[in-house]
């Protein structure tokens, strides 16, 4: 149940730094000196794109949030036998932390409009994040070979459920990513390009921190936390 708790507190401290930065509650049309059409893109503050981002974001944090709530209350019962994670599974880590430092730097050389390092980053990033695609399914091989079947036992079923929808969740941003890679490899303006590129790049933010909550919950790092900030409470 700490587990959770955390993973919601997160979740809702980041969503409010990100609204906040995006001038929820601005009115450009009452500001001085600035020439705002109200029928065009310009007369909002936040793009449509952004907000639906926004909603969808919530609707798929909530869905990892059950499942670490369910993790959670499942894994205090007699028949929990927990797995050894593969080694592998820190490789995979730091490949999806480059992949998500790719996004960014993408996005910062479309807001230079360096159309050079904006292809630079999209394809490290893109690349990447295949990898520890691929670097997951030999997890899985691993935890196989060596005997950690699905069904074998409730926390391998968790387990693979729990990477599994990260997985998909993973490979939905890697269709929208390369869509904007195509676009702009076809010469399309930077300018529209920004706004596709940065909501990439806050997808890969978010998938990143989601991938470290879960890998803490996996390893037991989650509660041990949660046990030291009790204690400095205290």
């Amino acid at each position: 149940m700490s587990a959770i708790i955390l993973f919601t507190v997160t979740i809702a401290a980041i969503a409010g730094w990100w609204l906040s930065q995006q001038r929820l509650a601005a009115k450009p049309w009452l500001e001085q000196g600035v020439d705002v059409d109200v029928r065009g893109e310009r007369g909002s503050s936040v793009p449509t794109a952004k907000i639906g981002l926004g909603v969808f974001l919530a609707v798929v944090g909530s869905l990892f949030a059950l499942l670490i709530s369910a993790y959670s209350m499942r894994n205090s019962m007699v028949d929990w036998r927990e797995l050894p994670l593969p080694r592998l599974l820190w490789f995979n880590t730091g490949v999806l932390v480059i992949s998500s430092v790719a996004l960014q730097w993408a996005y910062m050389a479309a807001r230079r409009d360096d159309i050079d390092g904006l292809i630079v980053g999209l394809l490290i990033g893109g690349a990447s994040a295949m990898t520890f695609l691929a670097g997951q399914l030999l997890v899985w091989q691993q935890l196989k070979a060596a005997g950690y079947f699905v069904a074998s036992n409730p926390a391998n079923s968790f387990f693979y459920l729990i990477t599994a929808v990260h997985g998909l969740h993973l490979m939905g941003g890697l269709v929208a990513l390369g869509r904007t890679t195509a676009k702009v490899w076809r010469g399309a303006p930077m300018m529209q390009m920004r706004l596709s590129v940065e909501l990439c790049a806050i997808y890969w933010h978010f998938l990143l921190l989601v991938w470290l909550i879960l890998l803490g919950l996996l390893t037991g790092w989650t509660d041990n936390f949660i046990d030291i900030c009790r204690q400095l409470l205290t």
